[in-house]
């Protein structure tokens, strides 16, 4: 932190400092039933015991019981269900594995085996696995690792090649679960239900184990994931060093924005220069951006800022101290050295992130290997692998990188092993190194921007600290209305349960194409429908009368030429991906899913990968390729788009102050008008761009309020810009809705107008941003009073006098952010929840 704190212009950046002190915890023996075999290969890697959560967890599953283990990072959560999965497998049974990524399931498959157990036949089978090694796999694998994705368009449509490992199959273990919310964990959860139907076509019955960062109530969680009764263990037993955790703001700048308003010093600008001076002191640290664009930029900036440091063109900031031991977890914190205190204020301690018990247990013995830890990360006391020694300046730009999707499989795994290797002390990552690979032995976490989740944050900042060892962590905000608002009110973050996940599998935008997908495995039958969901019955009727399915009297079936598992995109992309080329080369750089190409990669689009910055020269949306050229622009893109929303059906609604409150179906029509450049250092506008793409046009889900004309006649007769009031509160609304449902900015949108065809009112609407819905705004129905509460102190605590983009302007708004009226939005608010205190 002294290091961070060593410019002293930075000093008032810091508006919190949480210490989270230490843990220690128990011991618990093996279970009886657990095999020698096993015991002996644990020991051999310095494990000699499970901590009680892993116990509890373990005993559930081998009595049969589904569970699901919800506790920290760094818990140990892979021995818990390891334990009951081997043992399964060394009595002739098969375990699959599901994790939300490749990255974790090769991690996972190096510590399988690296335990060396005879008999156990691991392979991860996916998209980067040869095709000469899946005929192998699926004969004699008895544990195998994969995805959803695989599961969804390889496993189960081809079943009956894998007869033998479905007889077989005792456990399937579904990690870092938390990670199924929204669209994508609706199609997971669906998923799950088939495989569980392809099991019981083939006589088995398994026992799902569950993995998952802390999160409220995940017992009804994996309820709604698997369609089964789950036991949940949530206790914390295991050991965990100190975490220092700053909020961290960005400040104003000389610069004016759009209507004149201040511009705050870019996230990613602030988390580049604070990495390159982390690792200039050696210090390995994460830092974790929101998008593939930010991860590129941060690391190109770092490595830029380290080559002027090495050629001589800037100083290099004063000497930290950050050898100098943290303070101990038994006395409070104090001012990290070198710092005044009146920069620090609002200090406390508290005992666990989450503000949960943490059930812990004093151990007396702290010496020797650690019980129960993570086998895919370091055991025994707390140690970290030493990065390779620094020879000079020259050498550290080469040791920073970006990582994130969309690399090919082998720039992956390449720089997963520099990471663990120590070559690279610094990394800018996007949420893929968020899951449990082994990234353990960092000493710092940055995180650019609200991670959309408090269960994300913590998650990442136990990235660090992994084995054991205090560590350092730093939330910096953006310039948001989420983000401005919880630097400034760290109670919202510390000292608070976890969000619920959020999906809703019985979407029928989800729903049918997967009763598709199943009937083509297996023909749907009446019993079948019970697995699926109370609302499976009236989607079949659809489905029959789209003529997708053919209803006989045995059941449904599926008919067609095509693939019925195309009709499914499970990770909400809504197409194929659309192929990033170069133009110069035709070397393929990446890919983008398709609903997002009209965002990053229109025509004029600043597109960066592995360092390097290319220009969009054009978007063939029918061809699916963006063609691209090397450029060095100072600048980067912003996509705006305009929209229209039409009302179908209000399921619910309530009184709210003098106005209503909705709930329900609308049609939304959104078209990407324009892009907006901004200089990358400052965040300086540069201009705006039009450009010519076509509509997109979704049938979703909107939480929607109106007031009545007697309302707000007073506002209009004091000279309040109705419409711009509206639009601020729409802008900052969406911004707040993260904090209450577990989802991003980018997941949902909004429309605002003083006078709405459908409600004869003035409406301001926030929907889901995915076909049938997602839950998020369902969840701001249920929390409206709460969300819309937090929304309005958002825009008051603010400092800039008339808006700005920490408080009501939008990054993608098509109309170019007018009209907008802060002091309207802030009584028009008012007015809306004076009836509710």
């Amino acid at each position: 932190m002294s290091r961070l704190l060593g410019v002293p212009a930075r000093r008032g950046r810091v508006t919190h400092v949480e210490h989270v002190p230490a843990r220690q915890a128990g011991q618990a023996r093996w279970p009886d039933w657990v095999s020698e075999t096993l015991v002996t290969r644990w020991a051999n890697q310095g494990i000699f015991g499970l901590w009680p959560h892993q116990a509890e967890a373990a005993e559930l599953a081998h009595r049969g019981r589904n569970v699901i283990i919800a506790t920290g990072t760094a818990s140990g959560k892979s021995l818990a269900y390891q334990v009951p999965a081997l043992s399964s497998v060394l009595d002739g049974g098969t375990a699959l594995y599901l994790t939300p990524t490749k990255a974790l399931a090769a991690d996972q498959l190096r510590a399988l085996e690296a335990l060396d157990v005879p008999g156990l036949r691991a392979a991860a089978y996916d998209g980067d696995t040869p095709y000469e090694e899946r005929a192998w796999i699926r004969r004699h694998a008895n544990y195998v690792l994969t995805n959803p994705d695989m599961l969804h368009r390889g496993l189960l449509p081809g079943h009956a090649r894998w007869s033998g490992f479905w007889r077989r199959l005792r456990t399937v273990v579904v990690d870092e679960c938390h990670g199924y919310r929204g669209v994508f964990g609706s199609h997971v959860a669906q998923i799950l239900r088939r495989l569980r139907r392809v099991c019981a076509r083939y006589g088995s019955s398994p026992v799902f184990v569950l993995a998952s960062a802390t999160a409220s109530d995940p017992g009804a969680f994996a309820m709604r994931l698997t369609g089964l009764q789950t036991a949940e263990v949530t206790t914390d037993a295991s050991p965990r060093g100190s975490i220092t955790f700053a909020l961290w703001e960005p400040p104003l700048t000389d610069l004016r924005g759009e209507g004149g308003a201040p511009v705050r010093r870019p996230a990613a600008a602030e988390t580049a220069d604070l990495l390159a001076d982390l690792v200039l002191d050696g210090t390995r640290t994460l830092a974790f951006v929101r998008s593939r664009r930010a991860a590129e930029s941060v690391a190109l900036s770092a490595r830029a800022r380290l080559s002027d440091l090495a050629s001589g063109t800037v100083s290099p900031p004063p000497s930290g101290m950050l050898s100098q031991p943290p303070p101990s977890p038994t006395s409070p914190a104090g001012p990290a050295p070198g710092t005044d205190p009146a920069d620090l204020s609002g200090l406390r301690s508290r005992a666990d992130p989450a503000g949960t018990a943490s059930g812990t247990t004093s151990r007396t013995d702290p010496a020797g290997p650690t019980p129960g830890a993570d086998p895919t990360g370091p055991s025994g006391p707390p140690s970290r692998t030493a990065p390779a020694p620094l020879t000079s300046l020259a050498d550290l730009p080469g040791r920073i990188a970006a990582y994130r999707a969309g690399y090919l499989a082998e720039e992956r795994r390449g720089l997963e092993r520099a990471l663990r290797s120590g070559d690279l002390l610094g990394l800018a990552t996007t949420n893929a190194l968020e899951l449990g690979v082994d990234v353990s032995g960092l000493d710092a976490v940055l995180i650019a921007g609200w991670p959309g989740t408090r269960a994300s944050l913590w998650q990442q900042a136990g990235r660090a600290g992994r084995a054991g060892q205090d560590a350092l962590a730093v939330l910096i905000a953006r310039d948001d209305p989420l983000d401005t608002y919880l630097v400034h009110h760290p109670e919202a973050l510390f000292g608070r349960p976890v969000e619920a996940i959020v999906l809703d599998p019985g979407n029928p935008y989800v729903l049918g194409p997967h009763l598709c997908a199943a009937a083509a495995e297996i023909p749907l039958t009446e019993e079948d429908l019970e697995i699926f969901g109370p609302t499976s019955k009236e989607v079949l009727a659809s489905l029959v009368g789209d003529g997708l399915l053919r209803r006989r009297p045995s059941g449904w079936f599926w008919t067609r030429r095509e693939r019925a598992t195309d009709l499914a995109d499970i990770r909400g992309s809504g197409g194929a991906p659309v192929q990033v080329v170069e133009l110069s080369t035709g070397c393929l750089l990446g890919t983008v899913d398709e609903s997002s190409a009209h965002t990053t990669v229109h025509t004029g689009a600043v597109y960066v990968h592995q360092g390097e910055t290319f220009l969009v020269t054009e978007l063939d949306l029918e061809a699916g390729v963006a063609l691209v050229e090397a450029g060095t622009p100072d600048y980067t893109t912003f996509a705006r788009d305009v929209t229209e929303i039409s009302v179908l059906e209000s399921f619910r609604s309530h009184p709210l102050g003098p106005g209503e409150l909705h709930f329900g179906s609308v049609e939304v029509t959104r078209q990407v008008v324009s892009y907006l450049k901004r200089r990358l250092q400052s965040g300086e506008p540069l201009g705006d761009e039009a450009l010519d793409l076509p509509p997109r046009t979704l049938r979703t889900r909107a939480v929607w309020w109106t007031l009545p004309a007697s309302a707000i006649s007073p506002l209009a007769e004091a000279g309040l810009d109705l419409g711009g009031a509206a639009h601020a509160a729409e802008h900052a609304s969406i911004g707040m809705l993260p904090l209450f449902a577990t989802c991003d900015r980018w997941d949902i949108g909004g429309v605002s107008t003083e006078l709405h065809a459908d409600t004869g009112m003035l409406t301001v609407f926030v929907y889901d941003g995915h076909e049938g819905g997602a839950g998020f705004a369902e969840r701001g129905f249920s929390r409206a009073l709460e969300w819309l509460t937090a929304t309005r102190e958002a825009i008051a605590s603010c400092e800039c006098e008339r808006g700005c983009p920490s408080c009501i302007q939008s990054p993608k708004c098509g109309n170019g952010n007018d009209p907008l009226d802060k002091a309207g939005a802030l009584r028009l608010l008012a007015v809306l929840l004076s009836m509710n205190g």
